[in-house]
């Protein structure tokens, strides 16, 4: 297949190297910044490598990647789809939900796949909780408690974190909206959410007009109450999850890929290591074969264009109830 690739920061550029390791081709990259440009064009020497938009989007290809600046993404989403290309968009799907419907309506007018990142999926790690949730080794689901966090200015060392996108509220940044993966692996895991509590703000010294920090409260249509802890803070990165149970408890460490499960009987436990250990960029890899295998017919998107308004519904509730300090229901 060959690729369109929008935006050539570093998770542009991660899938840039993963679908030609997988053996496709890019026919274009597509960049504002010239520097960026210019380390694509040491990957794919042969493609077109430009800052226009419209230039690279008329190339002949099958699949545009949509890797930009978050309020950019449902904007170039449907540019390609106009021009009759299947499209990758990384999360969140946007930072409104202007025109997402929209978005989702023309995808399915025009039969084009739409995939939103949610790589944590493709995770052995989180695949596990996920399927030990399934097979009922906690019993009923009650309540789970996650978190993300990690200092801002060390997530890119070689860039002024105030140069990018998430300490830029026009752009889309902030806290909730960079970590909407949890957001995503939560509902996965219990189901669609019907009420929203949030207080978050910036209380940090950073150079920043988002906020840094997030306390969210989720009541999920099954039942499950969760709580999710999001910062910018945080000097060493930690991002993890506890599921609770009738019968029992699991616990997941993204960083070391531990999972954990507590049984019904007092302090017993097995927990799960070697089985499940991968280097990181597995799960990308395996997010760029779903996505293929999507085009080809063969899977149904793991978050769609409509989960993954559904998604940023529930991010944007987050903010709105900080904002407005009340609870914002979300039942159809």
């Amino acid at each position: 297949m060959r690729f369109i690739i929008l935006g050539a920061g570093s998770v542009g550029r991660r899938h840039l190297r993963n679908v030609l390791s997988l053996g496709h081709q890019v026919a274009a990259v597509c960049d504002p910044d010239l520097a960026k440009l210019e380390e694509s064009r040491t990957i794919v020497p042969g493609s077109l490598i430009t800052q226009n938009e419209t230039e690279a989007l008329g190339q002949q290809a099958d699949a545009a990647l949509i890797c930009s600046p978050t309020s950019l993404h449902v904007r170039q989403a449907r540019n390609a789809i106009e021009q009759g290309l299947h499209v990758f968009v990384e999360k969140p799907l946007s930072h409104t939900l202007e025109h997402t419907e929209d978005l989702v309506k023309e995808a399915a007018a025009r039969d084009r796949v739409v995939l939103v990142g949610c790589n944590l999926r493709f995770f052995p790690s989180l695949q596990l909780v996920k399927r030990l949730v399934e097979e009922g080794r906690i019993g009923r689901p009650l309540a789970a408690r996650a978190q993300c966090g990690y200092y801002l200015p060390f997530w890119h060392p070689d860039s002024d974190y105030r140069d990018g996108y998430s300490a830029n509220q026009v752009a889309g940044g902030g806290v909730i909206l960079d970590s909407v993966h949890e957001f995503d692996y939560l509902r996965w895991l219990f189901g669609d959410v019907t009420e929203v509590f949030s207080c978050a703000d910036k209380i940090s010294k950073l150079d920043i007009d988002t906020e840094d920090n997030a306390e969210i409260l989720l009541r999920f249509s099954s039942g499950v109450v969760a709580n999710i802890h999001l910062d910018y803070l945080q000097r060493t990165y930690r991002r993890s999850c506890e599921l609770i149970g009738e019968e029992g408890v699991i616990v997941w460490d993204y960083i070391t890929q531990v999972v954990s499960l507590y049984g019904k009987v007092d302090r017993s436990v097995e927990v799960y290591l070697e089985n499940i250990n991968c280097e990181r960029n597995h799960m990308f890899m395996e997010e760029m074969k779903h996505f293929v295998a999507c085009i080809q017919g063969e899977e149904k998107p793991a978050l769609d264009a409509e989960g993954g308004r559904a998604v940023l519904q529930i991010a944007l509730a987050a903010k709105t109830s900080a904002v407005e300090r009340r609870i914002i229901n979300l039942s159809p």
